[in-house]
């Protein structure tokens, strides 16, 4: 049996860790294999990309400043291919490096140094997203498959990364309401956040970017409220 100290590996969904700080990296193993994941590991943007490529992890934790590649670079190659959940690391005050995370398809981040007992909560947090429902929404020429995963505007597939759908899932299903930042941030990323709003703000603006025309459908930003999705013939 294991004990506290040698937790066992786990069943659950498979993470890959990519971390070249190896405490940093087996710590972050210890605590997720003790909650019941499986865990790969890189050490290096290179081999994080190989790591993905041959395991097909459920979730990636990826670390920002990797050598051979950074981890931006990781998170780009990933994104082409794949909505596989990604949760960035980042340093303190390296606000730009998470935006940019952000920008290319990160669905959150984590600033260091962290708790490893809230980094377990968001991964839970994250991969629940990623559970099917036998579900579809519409609204305008918006068609939003839930167990399929897969959204089309006019007949015509849009990619979303896994946050942008969250995200156009929670506004579909409360149409015409104003959903404030905080409802948003606990409905989407299924925690209590403590970060800055500017996280929901980026998903919204790339959220406009890719289901705008033909649509039909308004993202409204209420001042000092949040947001509310319209039709745009309201």
């Amino acid at each position: 049996m294991a004990d506290d100290k040698t937790p066992a590996q786990g069943t659950g969904p498979m993470v890959l860790v990519v971390e070249d700080d190896g405490a940093i990296r087996e710590l972050i193993r210890f605590h997720l294999e003790r909650a019941g994941f499986m865990v790969t590991e890189a050490e290096d943007g290179l081999a994080a990309l190989a790591g993905w490529q041959s395991e097909r992890p459920d979730l990636v934790v990826l670390d920002l400043m990797l050598p051979e590649m950074d981890g931006l670079a990781v998170c780009r190659a990933i994104r082409r291919q794949a909505m596989t959940p990604i949760l960035i690391l980042t340093a303190k005050g390296d606000e730009a490096d998470r935006v940019s995370g952000l920008d290319l398809g990160a669905d959150d981040y984590m600033v260091k140094p962290f708790s490893p007992k809230e980094l377990v909560a968001r991964v839970r947090a994250l991969l629940r997203r990623t559970v099917p429902t036998d579900e579809l929404l519409r609204m305008g020429a918006v068609v939003l498959d839930r167990p399929g995963q897969r959204v089309t505007v006019a007949g015509q597939p849009v990619t979303l990364t896994l946050t942008e759908f969250s995200l156009l899932r929670c506004l579909l299903e409360h149409p015409g309401r104003v959903l404030s930042r905080r409802f948003l941030l606990q409905e989407v990323w299924g925690y209590d956040f403590f970060g800055d709003s500017r996280t929901v703000d980026v998903h919204i603006h790339h959220l406009r970017e890719k289901v705008g025309e033909p649509s039909q459908l308004l993202i409204e930003t209420v001042r000092g409220a949040g947001y509310r999705l319209v039709g745009e013939e309201r």
